[in-house]
């Protein structure tokens, strides 16, 4: 309205008409014949809208462990046993809700836990989700099976899709798991990768858009002019199938994975190890194919919060795969950040925008990530910096928690735990406050992370699987591991420490003693002063799982 106040709005609108949503022709001239002719009804529009809109006073509870129990309820109910996942169409990854399945499969080893993670990993990688050709993940499923995508690649969907992969195949030592963590790697670096530094926000999903997914998708005719008769008669079966025909053009597919590599070289003849060779380098001969292709828009901003995610998962990659390049990587575009984004004490999201609870909490993060991988002081010394300015500028000092901003939108001061879709930065932030406490023993830190905790308990036993990411801050709580490094940072004890896989991990670097403390929870156990002691208390303690 004229004093911009709200009475429609919409997520998105297509061109013309497509599919049952109206154009955005046809949504323009209805608003502006209702805001003409019903001046009276807009009213009180407006007046349901911003009630609506206005969060509830949060019901503060008690933290608990027992509290994980109400996330598997929800995942429970949510999970699609036929083809991984959650829910139906449009189907996201619900990264909290995975990332909360690894950590309680870590702890427990519980079967059916390791079942849905594998299903739901193994789903999405072998859809037309995953670009089959290019590596990467696309934006999300437009259907139940992961085989047709939105095709938009988004850098933060891929940092965190890249952590999932990681993580699983840390805990269960799924070589498929690690392949598809190295694809996205690749495509991460051939994409998005600035060669200055930095990551670039997303590669677009269309190149014209009367030709949906045109870029990323093949026909028959592409297929036999790129491949030999022998390449074809593998690679056809294996990839391209009727349900991967697009809408606009049965002729076009999106390439999927329906059969096993097992049933597939049983099908075609060969073994398994020809075959997987054949796949791999013929892969190859497609994407050099479709690289000749006009190419989708990049968007090449520099987004402060994107590139904290996506510094953290390449240093958290680097210490998994045992890639230090990968470290060096991250590193260099983490100079460029800071350098960018955080300049005169202030920190920015992009150029001139003041920083969101995103752009503190996830670059924090990545400066504590290249601490622990690291020890040099000042990545931390800049992380606290960051953190304080955060807590200054957007801490709720009556209620706690972190508002989103610092400004209010629409006379909203909004407060959010959900995942929507990337993990919440206020469960992000409980996270991290746990580190600066780990690190510092600063009691305040911890008492943050708590307020956070205790703030959005109610609040999450209603939205389970959409709050999933809290779920994965409440279990760092109850479980972190802390690894006090007394040893030169480039020793072998120290290299071991840093190597060892956790999902609560944290370090934090001391005088140098040759020793590591190890502390568990509350519980602080003796040094250990070898690289093959700590390996050995890591197994006694039940924490290594392959």
């Amino acid at each position: 309205t004229h004093d911009k106040r709200p009475f429609f709005g919409g997520t998105y609108f297509p061109p013309a008409d497509h599919q049952g949503r109206p154009g955005f022709r046809k949504v323009l001239l209805a608003v502006a014949e209702l805001y003409k002719n019903k001046r009276d009804e807009i009213a009180e529009y407006t007046d349901k809208l911003m009630d609506a809109l206005k969060p509830s006073p949060a019901a503060k509870g008690e933290i608990s462990i027992s509290l994980t129990d109400e996330i598997m309820k929800s995942i429970m109910s949510n999970y699609d046993s036929q083809n991984g996942g959650f829910g139906k169409a449009p189907k996201f990854p619900m990264f909290g809700a995975i990332e909360f399945l690894i950590e309680k499969y870590y702890l427990d080893r519980d079967k059916k836990t390791g079942d849905m993670i594998r299903k739901s990993l193994e789903a999405m990688a072998c859809g037309g989700f995953y670009d089959q050709v290019g590596g990467g993940f696309h934006r999300y499923s437009t259907d139940e099976a992961w085989i047709i995508p939105h095709f938009e690649k988004m850098a933060d969907d891929n940092a965190w899709l890249l952590r999932m992969y990681l993580n699983a195949f840390a805990v269960k030592g799924n070589e498929f798991f690690r392949e598809i963590a190295e694809g996205t790697i690749t495509f991460i670096r051939d994409v998005l990768l600035d060669p200055r530094g930095g990551f670039y926000a997303n590669q677009d999903a269309d190149v014209t858009p009367d030709d949906e997914g045109g870029y990323f998708t093949w026909t028959d005719n592409d297929f036999r002019k790129v491949l030999d008769e022998d390449e074809y008669s593998v690679l056809f079966p294996y990839l391209m199938h009727e349900s991967g025909s697009m809408h606009h053009d049965q002729s076009k597919k999106v390439l999927f994975v329906s059969m096993g590599a097992k049933e597939i070289s049983e099908q075609t003849g060969r073994t398994i190890n020809e075959f997987r060779e054949i796949v791999q380098r013929r892969k190859g001969k497609l994407l050099d194919e479709r690289n000749k292709r006009e190419t989708p828009f990049i968007d090449r901003t520099l987004y402060t919060s994107i590139n904290g995610m996506m510094i953290s998962v390449f240093i958290m990659a680097g210490r998994i795969l045992k890639d230090d390049a990968l470290k060096t990587t991250a590193l260099k575009s983490l100079g460029r950040i800071i350098d960018l984004r955080f300049i005169n004490g202030t920190l920015y999201h992009t150029d001139d925008v003041p920083a969101l609870l995103d752009d503190y909490m996830f670059i924090a993060d990545a400066l504590l990530s290249a601490y622990e991988v690291s020890g040099d002081n000042s990545y931390f010394e800049r992380a606290e910096e960051i953190i304080t300015l955060c807590i200054n500028r957007l801490w709720d000092g009556k209620d706690g928690g972190f508002f989103d901003s610092e400004e209010s939108l629409l006379e909203i001061h909004i407060k959010a735990i959900e995942d929507v879709p990337h993990p919440s930065a206020n469960a992000a932030a409980v996270k991290v406050l746990l580190k600066f406490y780990s690190i510092t023993g600063k009691e305040e830190y911890r008492r943050y992370a708590e307020m956070i905790l205790e703030l959005f308990i109610e609040q999450v036993k209603l939205t389970g699987i959409h709050s999933g990411y809290y779920y994965c801050a409440l279990n760092n709580y109850f479980n972190m591991l802390k690894l006090t490094i007394n040893a030169s940072p480039g020793s072998e004890l120290a290299k071991e420490a840093v190597g060892i896989y956790s999902p609560f991990s944290s370090i934090v670097y001391g005088e140098d003693r040759g020793q590591v403390i190890p502390c568990i929870k509350d519980t602080c156990f003796a040094p250990v002063d070898t690289p093959v002691g700590l390996i050995s208390f890591f197994r006694e303690q039940g924490l290594l799982i392959n």
